[in-house]
């Protein structure tokens, strides 16, 4: 029998596609329209890549695009489109508000009269993580640290020893991964054991 002939075809390889990303809304330049924030990143684009401004919204392109829509369907898209940037400024603006309305409570535990534990609550609120926090505190201060979850079901960090003032110094460095919270959010609280009634 004879073998049937595979057919040779040269396919030469093509380089990947370069694919450029806003700054703003971390979607590729050609998506921006369906985020969040879409005014930031055409003045983002305009500010950085002009030709690229000019290649997506330039007056042109845009009535090429809305060339096939009819007039109410263009009215109803922009009204759609403000509607929703109106929706994300509202919630960053909520978010700010309520990143600078919380706190960070430093509690200092005693736990017999001479051993003590710090905990640490409130962090989260300004998006840090606690499992990388807990683990800095804890090289740090060469003392256990965890993240456990206290009596109202919040997760808070737990530092063995008495090192509240060395957290705040921190905080106020900014140090790690403890950028960005505000010294005037953060209360110092120390709480001790309730002494048992006597029998």
């Amino acid at each position: 029998m004879a073998e049937a002939e595979q057919p040779t075809t040269e396919t030469q390889a093509r380089p990947p596609i370069q694919v450029r990303y806003c700054q703003v809304c971390t979607f590729p330049l050609e998506y921006c329209e369906f985020g969040s924030s879409f005014k930031k990143c055409k003045e983002w684009l305009q500010n950085e890549e002009p030709d690229l401004y000019d290649k997506y919204y330039s007056e042109e392109a845009m009535q090429a695009k809305l060339g096939t829509l009819s007039l109410e369907a263009q009215s109803k898209l922009e009204k759609e489109a403000a509607k929703k940037e109106a929706k994300a400024e509202a919630k960053a603006d909520a978010a700010l508000k309520k990143k600078l309305a919380s706190q960070v409570t430093i509690k200092r535990i005693e736990r017999t009269k001479r051993k003590h534990v710090t905990s640490v609550h409130g962090l989260e609120a300004f998006g840090i993580d606690l499992k990388k926090a807990a683990k800095q505190f804890a090289q740090k201060f060469a003392t256990g640290a965890s993240v456990t979850k206290n009596p109202q079901g919040l997760e808070e960090i737990i530092v063995q020893g008495d090192v509240s003032g060395e957290i705040v110094e921190l905080i106020e460095e900014g140090a790690g991964v403890l950028k960005g919270i505000p010294i005037d959010n953060v209360v110092e609280v120390e709480e001790k054991p309730k002494k048992k009634a006597a029998e």
